[in-house]
């Protein structure tokens, strides 16, 4: 009789290791998670990962925070996160300009974007916008095109800085318009479209979110998006593409963490996005700051799109011969 209670004893205590176990490893997440945007507050990026932050806290039952880190072009923050923990409460809401540009435009970018992060999800893309002054007598992107032939001296046209999505963008259309409209970087889209707004220089791209309050308010003439189609945002603005055949210049957003976070954590990450993107609130909100919410894609599929975009990107970089360092 004792021989048997001691085994029944022995039987019981190995059926509640397990939960005894499992109860001293606490849940994830049981504190705020960080969403590090390596661009200035009030940009596109800025605007994008403020409302996931929201959303995706409340899928996971915590609060998410934004934290801007701006500085060499998006590669200080980026660093940031790479080099920072690795137990998912540190991640990097990033645009493919940083991620995909800055490794071909920057000898040293202090990351790698394979090695040093693990896609959890893309969120959308975002067009940039081909914009004018109002008073600037192209009314559409043929008319600039032959304006620019015709004329002996370059237009301008300003970006955000140099190397930048929207400084490539001008290039890109150089090259497969057969123009030339002449770079001047700013520090920044924001003064940059200012001078433009107040008549300093012309041109400028900047991305639909950003601008699409002064499109509005008839500040700046939105010639042409820098997609392959036109954004719902803007139905009546035609794209570059349909001009340009094969010019596509989009701006992709996603949300990274690093690379040795563990696998259920990023697994609990990615189910999180895929409940958040899912929201209609969310989707609404997004799709009101122009920016398009991309299908269901997986890790795989995100991972992909990035490395084509490094070529891509690479190639475009290399013929401009833009270069930080």
């Amino acid at each position: 009789m004792i021989f048997r209670s001691f085994v029944l004893a022995l039987t019981a205590a190995a059926a509640m290791a397990p939960s005894v176990h499992a109860q001293a490893q606490p849940a994830w997440p049981t504190r705020p998670i960080t969403l590090v945007v390596p661009q200035a507050a009030g940009g596109t990026n800025d605007i994008v990962g403020r409302l996931v932050a929201q959303k995706l806290g409340e899928v996971l039952g915590t609060s998410a925070v934004v934290d801007n880190r701006p500085g060499a072009g998006g590669n200080i923050g980026t660093q940031l996160v790479a080099k920072g923990p690795k137990d998912g409460y540190t991640l990097l809401m990033t645009i493919s300009s940083t991620q995909a540009i800055n490794p071909s435009l920057y000898k040293n970018p202090g990351f790698d974007p394979i090695k040093d992060f693990k896609p959890v999800a893309l969120v959308g893309s975002v067009p940039n916008v081909l914009l004018v002054n109002p008073a600037f007598p192209a009314k559409n992107l043929s008319e600039l095109i032959t304006l620019a032939k015709a004329k002996d001296a370059a237009y301008q046209y300003a970006s955000a800085g140099n190397g930048t999505l929207n400084h490539l963008l001008g290039e890109m259309l150089n090259s497969m318009a057969g123009i030339r409209l002449q770079h001047v970087p700013y520090k920044g889209v924001a003064p940059a479209m200012n001078d433009v707004m107040g008549g300093q220089l012309p041109i400028v791209f900047a991305s639909l979110p950003s601008a699409l309050s002064q499109i509005k308010a008839g500040k700046l003439r939105a010639l042409a998006v820098s997609g392959e189609k036109r954004s719902p945002a803007l139905p009546d603005v035609p794209a570059i593409g349909e001009l340009v055949p094969g010019y596509n210049g989009t701006l992709w957003i996603g949300l990274f963490a690093p690379a040795d976070v563990s696998a259920d954590v990023l697994a609990k990450l990615q189910d999180g996005m895929r409940k958040a993107l899912a929201s209609p609130e969310l989707r609404q909100k997004l799709e009101a700051q122009g920016v398009e919410i991309a299908p269901p894609t997986s890790p795989e599929q995100f991972e992909k799109l990035m490395q084509d975009d490094l070529a891509k990107w690479g190639r475009i970089v290399k013929t401009s011969g833009a270069s930080v360092d």
